[in-house]
Protein backbone atom coordinates (compact mmCIF):
# COMPACT_ATOMS: atom_id res chain seq x y z
CA UNK A 1 0.00 0.00 0.00
CA UNK A 2 1.28 3.49 -0.88
CA UNK A 3 2.19 5.98 1.81
CA UNK A 4 -0.65 8.24 0.67
CA UNK A 5 -3.20 5.50 1.22
CA UNK A 6 -1.74 4.70 4.63
CA UNK A 7 -2.01 8.36 5.69
CA UNK A 8 -5.63 8.62 4.57
CA UNK A 9 -6.66 5.33 6.17
CA UNK A 10 -5.14 6.54 9.44
CA UNK A 11 -7.47 9.56 9.25
CA UNK A 12 -10.46 7.32 8.59
CA UNK A 13 -9.76 4.45 10.98
CA UNK A 14 -8.44 5.62 14.34
CA UNK A 15 -6.11 2.89 15.64
CA UNK A 16 -7.53 0.70 12.89
CA UNK A 17 -11.19 1.10 13.86
CA UNK A 18 -13.93 3.48 12.79
CA UNK A 19 -17.53 4.65 12.57
CA UNK A 20 -18.60 6.15 9.24
CA UNK A 21 -22.04 7.83 9.11
CA UNK A 22 -23.52 7.48 5.61
CA UNK A 23 -25.43 10.52 4.36
CA UNK A 24 -25.03 9.83 0.63
CA UNK A 25 -28.61 8.56 0.15
CA UNK A 26 -29.72 11.49 -2.02
CA UNK A 27 -27.87 10.04 -5.00
CA UNK A 28 -30.23 7.02 -5.00
CA UNK A 29 -33.11 9.19 -6.30
CA UNK A 30 -35.56 7.44 -3.98
CA UNK A 31 -37.90 9.73 -1.96
CA UNK A 32 -38.12 7.43 1.06
CA UNK A 33 -34.34 7.59 1.48
CA UNK A 34 -34.51 11.34 2.15
CA UNK A 35 -36.46 11.10 5.41
CA UNK A 36 -34.30 12.89 7.96
CA UNK A 37 -31.98 14.37 5.31
CA UNK A 38 -34.15 17.27 4.17
CA UNK A 39 -31.98 19.87 5.92
CA UNK A 40 -28.45 18.79 5.06
CA UNK A 41 -26.63 21.71 6.74
CA UNK A 42 -28.52 20.96 9.96
CA UNK A 43 -27.81 17.23 9.71
CA UNK A 44 -24.10 17.90 9.21
CA UNK A 45 -24.07 20.26 12.19
CA UNK A 46 -25.59 17.61 14.46
CA UNK A 47 -23.30 14.84 13.26
CA UNK A 48 -20.11 16.88 13.45
CA UNK A 49 -21.06 17.64 17.05
CA UNK A 50 -21.52 13.90 17.63
CA UNK A 51 -17.92 13.34 16.39
CA UNK A 52 -17.95 10.02 14.53
CA UNK A 53 -14.74 9.05 12.77
CA UNK A 54 -16.11 9.80 9.29
CA UNK A 55 -19.10 11.06 7.34
CA UNK A 56 -19.97 9.64 3.92
CA UNK A 57 -21.19 12.13 1.31
CA UNK A 58 -21.45 12.77 -2.40
CA UNK A 59 -19.42 15.50 -4.09
CA UNK A 60 -22.29 17.98 -4.13
CA UNK A 61 -22.71 17.90 -0.34
CA UNK A 62 -19.06 17.46 0.68
CA UNK A 63 -18.51 21.20 1.06
CA UNK A 64 -20.85 21.21 4.07
CA UNK A 65 -18.26 19.16 5.91
CA UNK A 66 -14.96 20.20 4.37
CA UNK A 67 -15.49 23.97 4.42
CA UNK A 68 -16.29 24.06 8.12
CA UNK A 69 -13.84 26.22 10.09
CA UNK A 70 -11.33 24.58 12.40
CA UNK A 71 -9.51 21.28 12.23
CA UNK A 72 -11.76 19.10 14.39
CA UNK A 73 -14.15 17.37 12.03
CA UNK A 74 -14.83 13.81 10.89
CA UNK A 75 -12.96 12.48 7.87
CA UNK A 76 -14.75 12.61 4.52
CA UNK A 77 -15.64 9.39 2.69
CA UNK A 78 -16.84 10.30 -0.82
CA UNK A 79 -19.16 8.13 -2.90
CA UNK A 80 -18.16 8.04 -6.55
CA UNK A 81 -21.04 6.16 -8.21
CA UNK A 82 -24.80 6.22 -8.52
CA UNK A 83 -27.46 3.83 -9.80
CA UNK A 84 -31.11 2.76 -9.69
CA UNK A 85 -31.15 -0.55 -7.74
CA UNK A 86 -32.51 1.15 -4.62
CA UNK A 87 -35.64 2.49 -6.33
CA UNK A 88 -38.91 1.01 -5.11
CA UNK A 89 -40.07 0.68 -8.73
CA UNK A 90 -38.11 -1.81 -10.83
CA UNK A 91 -36.69 -0.30 -14.00
CA UNK A 92 -36.45 -1.98 -17.41
CA UNK A 93 -32.73 -1.24 -17.43
CA UNK A 94 -30.63 -1.50 -14.28
CA UNK A 95 -27.52 0.66 -14.23
CA UNK A 96 -24.65 1.96 -12.12
CA UNK A 97 -22.37 4.72 -13.39
CA UNK A 98 -19.55 6.87 -12.05
CA UNK A 99 -20.56 10.41 -11.15
CA UNK A 100 -17.47 11.79 -12.90
CA UNK A 101 -16.50 9.49 -15.75
CA UNK A 102 -13.50 11.50 -17.00
CA UNK A 103 -11.45 11.52 -13.79
CA UNK A 104 -13.62 9.89 -11.10
CA UNK A 105 -11.25 10.14 -8.13
CA UNK A 106 -10.01 13.69 -8.73
CA UNK A 107 -13.02 15.40 -7.04
CA UNK A 108 -12.32 13.36 -3.88
CA UNK A 109 -8.68 14.45 -3.98
CA UNK A 110 -9.72 18.08 -4.45
CA UNK A 111 -12.12 17.84 -1.48
CA UNK A 112 -9.43 16.18 0.70
CA UNK A 113 -11.38 12.96 1.19
CA UNK A 114 -9.87 10.19 3.28
CA UNK A 115 -11.45 7.43 1.19
CA UNK A 116 -13.76 6.79 -1.77
CA UNK A 117 -16.52 4.17 -2.03
CA UNK A 118 -18.01 2.32 -5.02
CA UNK A 119 -20.78 -0.29 -5.24
CA UNK A 120 -20.48 -3.87 -6.46
CA UNK A 121 -24.11 -4.91 -7.06
CA UNK A 122 -25.09 -8.56 -7.45
CA UNK A 123 -28.80 -8.68 -8.37
CA UNK A 124 -30.67 -11.74 -9.66
CA UNK A 125 -30.74 -11.88 -13.47
CA UNK A 126 -28.90 -8.56 -13.90
CA UNK A 127 -25.48 -9.50 -15.32
CA UNK A 128 -25.14 -6.20 -17.19
CA UNK A 129 -25.44 -4.23 -13.94
CA UNK A 130 -22.76 -6.46 -12.41
CA UNK A 131 -20.51 -5.88 -15.42
CA UNK A 132 -20.95 -2.10 -15.10
CA UNK A 133 -19.92 -2.26 -11.45
CA UNK A 134 -16.82 -4.30 -12.30
CA UNK A 135 -15.89 -1.73 -14.96
CA UNK A 136 -16.43 1.12 -12.49
CA UNK A 137 -14.20 -0.50 -9.91
CA UNK A 138 -11.47 -1.25 -12.44
CA UNK A 139 -11.53 2.38 -13.58
CA UNK A 140 -11.54 3.79 -10.06
CA UNK A 141 -8.88 1.45 -8.66
CA UNK A 142 -6.33 2.62 -11.20
CA UNK A 143 -6.95 6.25 -10.22
CA UNK A 144 -6.93 5.40 -6.50
CA UNK A 145 -3.46 3.93 -6.93
CA UNK A 146 -2.35 7.00 -8.88
CA UNK A 147 -3.65 9.47 -6.28
CA UNK A 148 -2.88 7.44 -3.15
CA UNK A 149 -6.61 7.27 -2.32
CA UNK A 150 -7.99 4.27 -0.37
CA UNK A 151 -10.73 2.38 -2.21
CA UNK A 152 -13.73 1.11 -0.26
CA UNK A 153 -15.78 -1.42 -2.22
CA UNK A 154 -19.38 -2.13 -1.19
CA UNK A 155 -20.35 -5.67 -2.29
CA UNK A 156 -24.15 -5.91 -2.22
CA UNK A 157 -25.93 -9.23 -2.71
CA UNK A 158 -29.64 -8.59 -3.28
CA UNK A 159 -32.78 -10.73 -3.37
CA UNK A 160 -35.21 -10.62 -6.28
CA UNK A 161 -37.09 -7.33 -6.62
CA UNK A 162 -40.18 -7.25 -4.41
CA UNK A 163 -39.02 -10.04 -2.11
CA UNK A 164 -39.89 -9.07 1.43
CA UNK A 165 -41.14 -5.48 1.51
CA UNK A 166 -40.56 -4.01 -1.95
CA UNK A 167 -37.50 -3.07 -3.95
CA UNK A 168 -34.28 -5.05 -3.86
CA UNK A 169 -33.62 -6.28 -0.34
CA UNK A 170 -30.38 -7.60 1.12
CA UNK A 171 -29.65 -11.30 0.77
CA UNK A 172 -27.83 -12.31 3.95
CA UNK A 173 -26.69 -15.68 2.62
CA UNK A 174 -23.16 -16.04 3.98
CA UNK A 175 -21.94 -18.07 0.99
CA UNK A 176 -23.03 -15.37 -1.47
CA UNK A 177 -21.65 -12.50 0.62
CA UNK A 178 -18.30 -14.22 1.15
CA UNK A 179 -17.97 -14.93 -2.57
CA UNK A 180 -18.71 -11.32 -3.58
CA UNK A 181 -16.45 -9.92 -0.85
CA UNK A 182 -13.66 -12.16 -2.13
CA UNK A 183 -14.19 -10.67 -5.60
CA UNK A 184 -13.94 -7.18 -4.11
CA UNK A 185 -10.61 -8.11 -2.58
CA UNK A 186 -9.41 -9.65 -5.84
CA UNK A 187 -10.17 -6.33 -7.55
CA UNK A 188 -8.04 -4.41 -5.05
CA UNK A 189 -10.29 -3.21 -2.22
CA UNK A 190 -8.40 -1.42 0.55
CA UNK A 191 -11.53 -1.48 2.74
CA UNK A 192 -14.70 -3.55 2.36
CA UNK A 193 -18.15 -2.35 3.41
CA UNK A 194 -20.22 -5.53 3.73
CA UNK A 195 -23.73 -6.47 4.74
CA UNK A 196 -24.08 -8.56 7.89
CA UNK A 197 -24.68 -12.26 7.33
CA UNK A 198 -28.09 -13.61 8.32
CA UNK A 199 -26.37 -15.29 11.26
CA UNK A 200 -23.94 -12.64 12.58
CA UNK A 201 -21.73 -15.41 13.95
CA UNK A 202 -20.84 -16.31 10.35
CA UNK A 203 -19.33 -12.88 9.74
CA UNK A 204 -15.77 -14.03 10.49
CA UNK A 205 -15.90 -15.73 7.09
CA UNK A 206 -16.46 -12.34 5.45
CA UNK A 207 -13.52 -10.87 7.34
CA UNK A 208 -11.32 -13.77 6.28
CA UNK A 209 -12.31 -13.36 2.60
CA UNK A 210 -11.67 -9.61 2.62
CA UNK A 211 -8.10 -9.69 3.96
CA UNK A 212 -8.44 -5.95 4.63
CA UNK A 213 -10.45 -3.86 7.13
CA UNK A 214 -14.17 -4.67 7.01
CA UNK A 215 -16.88 -2.19 7.98
CA UNK A 216 -20.46 -3.40 8.41
CA UNK A 217 -23.22 -1.82 6.33
CA UNK A 218 -26.29 -0.76 8.29
CA UNK A 219 -29.28 -0.71 5.92
CA UNK A 220 -32.74 0.50 6.97
CA UNK A 221 -33.73 1.70 10.40
CA UNK A 222 -34.32 -1.01 13.00
CA UNK A 223 -34.91 -1.35 16.73
CA UNK A 224 -31.84 0.24 18.27
CA UNK A 225 -31.30 -2.39 20.97
CA UNK A 226 -31.23 -5.03 18.23
CA UNK A 227 -28.78 -2.91 16.25
CA UNK A 228 -26.44 -2.70 19.24
CA UNK A 229 -26.73 -6.42 19.98
CA UNK A 230 -25.96 -7.41 16.39
CA UNK A 231 -23.16 -4.83 16.14
CA UNK A 232 -21.43 -6.30 19.19
CA UNK A 233 -21.47 -9.79 17.65
CA UNK A 234 -20.17 -8.48 14.31
CA UNK A 235 -17.34 -6.60 16.01
CA UNK A 236 -16.46 -9.73 17.95
CA UNK A 237 -16.38 -11.60 14.62
CA UNK A 238 -13.67 -9.26 13.31
CA UNK A 239 -15.37 -6.20 11.84
CA UNK A 240 -13.36 -3.04 12.59
CA UNK A 241 -16.37 -0.73 12.58
CA UNK A 242 -19.62 0.29 10.97
CA UNK A 243 -21.06 2.36 8.13
CA UNK A 244 -24.49 3.28 9.51
CA UNK A 245 -26.88 5.89 8.15
CA UNK A 246 -30.60 5.70 8.82
CA UNK A 247 -30.01 3.96 12.16
CA UNK A 248 -28.25 7.18 13.23
CA UNK A 249 -29.64 10.26 11.51
CA UNK A 250 -33.30 9.19 11.64
CA UNK A 251 -33.17 9.04 15.46
CA UNK A 252 -34.16 12.03 17.55
CA UNK A 253 -30.75 12.12 19.24
CA UNK A 254 -27.98 11.18 16.76
CA UNK A 255 -25.36 12.28 19.30
CA UNK A 256 -26.50 9.57 21.71
CA UNK A 257 -26.49 6.89 18.99
CA UNK A 258 -23.02 7.88 17.79
CA UNK A 259 -21.74 7.96 21.37
CA UNK A 260 -22.98 4.42 21.98
CA UNK A 261 -21.54 3.06 18.72
CA UNK A 262 -18.19 4.77 19.26
CA UNK A 263 -17.95 3.17 22.70
CA UNK A 264 -18.60 -0.25 21.17
CA UNK A 265 -16.09 0.22 18.34
CA UNK A 266 -13.26 1.96 20.19
CA UNK A 267 -13.68 0.89 23.80
CA UNK A 268 -15.15 -2.60 23.46
CA UNK A 269 -18.39 -1.66 25.22
CA UNK A 270 -21.05 -4.34 25.46
CA UNK A 271 -24.45 -3.93 23.83
CA UNK A 272 -25.90 -3.30 27.31
CA UNK A 273 -23.34 -0.61 28.08
CA UNK A 274 -23.99 0.98 24.69
CA UNK A 275 -27.70 1.09 25.44
CA UNK A 276 -27.00 2.78 28.77
CA UNK A 277 -24.90 5.40 26.97
CA UNK A 278 -27.72 5.94 24.50
CA UNK A 279 -30.33 6.28 27.25
CA UNK A 280 -28.12 8.82 29.01
CA UNK A 281 -28.23 10.94 25.86
CA UNK A 282 -24.56 10.29 25.26
CA UNK A 283 -23.58 11.89 28.56
CA UNK A 284 -21.79 8.71 29.64
CA UNK A 285 -19.51 8.82 26.59
CA UNK A 286 -15.84 9.08 27.46
CA UNK A 287 -13.93 11.75 25.55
Amino acid sequence: MSKGKEVRIARLLKAGRGLDIALDHGVCNEPSFLDGLEDMPGVIDRLVAAAPDAIQLNYGQADLLQLRPGRERPALVMRLDMGNPYNATRHRSMWAVLQNEHDPVLPAVQMDAACVVVNLFMLPDEPELFRQCVQNIARVRADCDRYGMPLMIEPLVMQAHGAGRGGYMVDGDAEKIVTLVRLAREMGADIVKADPTSDPKDFHRVVQAARCPVLVRGGGREDLQQVFARSRVLLDQGAVGMVYGRNVYQHANPFAVVSALMAMIHEGASAEAAWAIYESGGAARSR
